[in-house]
């Protein structure tokens, strides 16, 4: 997970403690009824916006700059994109919310899908409220532009609305009935086996093991358990975040979400590379998982990482291999020729116990068998599975702006995942001057043509979107179509029922 992002938290329990950690806003009849706080105009009737992709209901600026005004700026050290006023204009003018809701909801109208969904948001101040939710997609975005969170995060939905539950007599009867099935992949648990970068930090070569995992995780998802709807996000940093929609997929309890998490889980993050045992013969899955990893072992492992070059490295992958007489030759052979890469290093395995230097009990299987183990040490995905065994979970939504650099959280095109560069992924100041140079290139344009094109769409947010855009309608296609085929089974039930 991402140690300073906080993309998922654990659900708070019901009761005193929660008073004191977990903050709640009024709910709309609240405002009604004129409670204190000035929050209640986020709630205010939506009939008279215009829904049109969502115009604008934040408070009118001067038209000749998207850029925030520099008299609101707060202290110098905070960076500009989590300035609220840029947080506002972002979620006023370029966050997808109409795509997002329908996502969530998986129908056009609004139903409990989305009504009873649980939102978090992480305000500019520090605070973390929870049990969040909204009637309608306009009162959600309306919320996000008056309280302008850095960033949100998205649960379950739940029996009752997560704002009623303290009206519950039974505690129990608060509980969670669907969320997505997700996965979080984060570089952080890669420091063990790469070489160019730690922490926070990523560059092009070790960003191939994220590539290397949602190819490994995404045909397991599609290929052994039938799953379509999978949504992939770039975490705005350091990783990549898995959204499955399928509506089995949402409805599993926690005892099928951890069992399914299992079945991906082979490498462990810590220091030691952990494996579970690996039987022979290989699982399907791990069967399919190295012919996808072995072309990237060679090229971004042993060539980009070189993971084993130094003498102290080159130890790690001796430990690895089962055999003694083996070990000890070659260290000798190390011993002598001590700046030999990591890919003559693996190539001295093979030489090495070709010249008769395995043990009596050591086949040429068994090295085979402890080769095919380091590869998958060195490339398998290696997931925060605790993220993906809870339902009642919280996981950072899509198009949110990362607190730490300032990059949406876009989705990525598996179709072109080779493709897809973290670096070159838009900032949320990028975008607002994006708009500015798109107004100063058409200044020609009469406004009737302007307004036929979106904020979003003059900037390069634009693929991204149209992508989610896609997906969306993929998914509200499949959800439209099984609803009918279950009326059409109840219908035929009914009439069956009937003859006499």
């Amino acid at each position: 997970m991402e140690d300073s992002d906080m993309t998922d938290a654990p659900a708070a329990p019901l009761g005193n403690e929660e008073e004191e950690q977990v903050t709640d806003l009024p709910t709309p009849q609240d405002a009604t009824a004129g409670a204190s706080t000035k929050l209640e105009d986020m709630f205010g009737d939506d009939s008279d916006d215009d829904d049109d992709e969502f115009s604008s209901s934040a408070p009118a600026r001067p038209a000749a700059s998207s850029q925030p005004d520099p008299q609101s700026a707060p202290a110098p050290s905070k960076p500009r994109y989590a300035e609220p006023d840029t947080l506002r204009q972002f979620y006023s003018r370029l966050f997808p919310f109409r795509p997002l809701f329908q996502w969530l909801n998986h129908s056009p109208t609004p139903q409990p899908d989305f009504q009873n969904r649980e939102f978090a948001f992480v305000l500019p101040g520090g605070a973390y409220i929870r049990y969040q939710s909204f009637a309608s997609a306009d009162l959600f975005r309306k919320q996000c532009i008056q309280m302008t969170p850095e960033r949100f995060e998205i649960g379950p939905q739940y029996s009752i609305n997560p704002r009623d539950r303290k009206t519950l007599r039974k505690a129990s009867a608060f509980r969670p009935v669907m969320k997505e099935l997700v996965f979080d992949i984060d570089m952080t648990d890669y420091d063990p086996i790469r070489t160019c970068c730690s922490g926070a930090a990523i560059c092009p070569k070790c960003w191939q093991f994220i590539t290397m995992a949602i190819k490994v995780v995404d045909a397991a998802l599609r290929e052994d358990f039938g799953f379509q709807h999978i949504l992939w996000v770039y975490s705005g940093r350091r990783g990549a975040h898995a959204w499955i929609s399928d509506k089995r997929a949402r409805e599993m309890d926690d005892t099928k979400r951890r069992a399914l998490a299992n079945y991906l889980v082979l490498v462990s993050g810590n220091e030691q590379g952990k494996k579970t045992g690996i039987k022979r013969p290989l699982h399907p899955h791990i069967d399919r998982s190295l012919k996808i990893l072995n072309p990237y072992f060679q090229t971004d492992v042993l060539a980009d990482q070189d993971p084993w070059h130094s003498a102290e490295r080159a130890e790690k992958l001796l430990a690895l291999l089962p055999d003694k007489t083996l070990t000890t030759a070659l260290q000798k052979k190390w011993d002598s020729s001590p700046n030999r890469s990591s890919n003559q290093k693996w190539s001295d395995i093979d030489t090495v116990a070709e010249a008769g230097n395995l043990s009596a009990t050591f086949t040429a299987k068994q090295l085979v068998e402890a080769k095919q183990d380091i590869r998958l040490e060195y490339t398998y995905p290696r997931l925060d599975a605790e993220v993906s065994k809870k339902l009642n979970h919280l996981l950072k939504s899509p198009f949110v702006v990362h607190p730490g650099t300032g990059r949406v959280c876009v989705p990525i095109d598996t179709r072109s995942l080779e493709d897809f560069d973290p670096f070159s992924v838009p900032t949320v100041t990028q975008l607002l001057q994006e708009i500015d140079a798109w107004d100063a290139e058409h200044v020609g344009m009469t406004e009737e043509d302007r307004a036929k094109v979106q904020d979003w769409q003059r900037t390069s947010l634009k693929p991204y979107v149209e992508y989610f855009r896609g997906y969306v309608a993929g998914l509200l296609k499949a959800e439209s179509a099984a609803g009918k085929r279950g009326r059409e089974e109840e219908g035929v039930a009914g009439s069956e029922s009937m003859e006499f």
